[in-house]
């Protein structure tokens, strides 16, 4: 990604970044090793990222570290997924914790095997008075199925009678999403070169500029942060209107 400078009367950073971090596989395999090794190297760029978020001064930031579409992969990977879970929260909750970092989980809970269910949960008692980064997991999440789930609240809102189906506005679906007090994505990155979104935050991220680097995942650090950050920071921000804003 090309050097850009940001102007100076842009913020120092977006208050809330959402990534997509990809090419953890393909990372592996240009090096003749186990796609194992590349979620584990994975784990150790989110530790990174985590730390200079916070150094940053990001408030919010969202990772999608499995959706609801990672199921169809081989049984083999997602038992190491789900092994690298279980031991990121338990190495690592600590000293989330230790830093003031509130850590939130969005994504259906219904059919996680019961310990990952619980360890989840703890996450989010232990750190759920802590003031600093907010650290969204996206964890079993696609966001089709998060609409679909507010879209059925409604449904349910409206056959009892609590709610008129006149009555149902843009706020009432964003009320009912898995996060609705948080505030959307101002940039979303996705690394490895691909540019789609691949059903992450499709609500939330109607206005979010969207930087995609080429970097693979476990490649991904503070100085790749950084520089996507500096794209962002030229984007004239309108959100439909005539008068341009810069920065969040």
């Amino acid at each position: 990604m090309p050097e850009v400078e940001a102007p100076q009367n842009a913020p120092t950073a977006p208050r809330h970044v959402a990534i997509i971090m990809d090419g953890n596989g393909r990372w592996a395999s240009a090096r003749g090793l186990p796609r194992a090794e590349g979620h584990r190297r994975g784990v150790e760029a989110i530790r990174r990222t985590i730390r200079a978020a916070g150094e940053i001064g990001i408030k919010v930031i969202t990772i999608f570290s499995f959706s609801a579409e990672n199921w169809s992969r081989p049984a083999a990977e997602i038992l190491e997924l789900m092994g690298l879970l279980r031991r990121f929260i338990r190495n690592d909750l600590a000293e989330l914790h230790k830093s003031n970092v509130r850590v939130r989980i969005i994504g259906e809970r219904e059919g996680l095997d019961a310990d990952i269910g619980r360890l989840l949960t703890e996450a989010e008692e232990l750190t759920r008075n802590n003031d600093g980064l907010t650290l969204v997991v996206a964890f079993n999440y696609g966001a089709r199925q998060e609409i679909a789930r507010a879209a059925r609240r409604i449904a349910e809102q409206v056959a009892s009678g609590a709610l008129k189906p006149a009555d149902v506005t843009v706020e009432t679906v964003g009320g009912l999403l898995d996060a609705p007090d948080l505030p959307d994505p101002d940039l979303i990155i996705r690394t490895s070169g691909e540019q789609r979104l691949s059903n992450f935050l499709l609500w939330q991220s109607a206005y979010s500029e969207l930087v995609f680097v080429p970097t693979y995942w476990p490649d991904f650090d503070r100085a790749a942060l950084e520089a996507a950050i500096a794209e962002y920071r030229q984007r004239e921000r309108r959100f439909g209107g005539l008068v341009a804003k810069t920065g969040s």
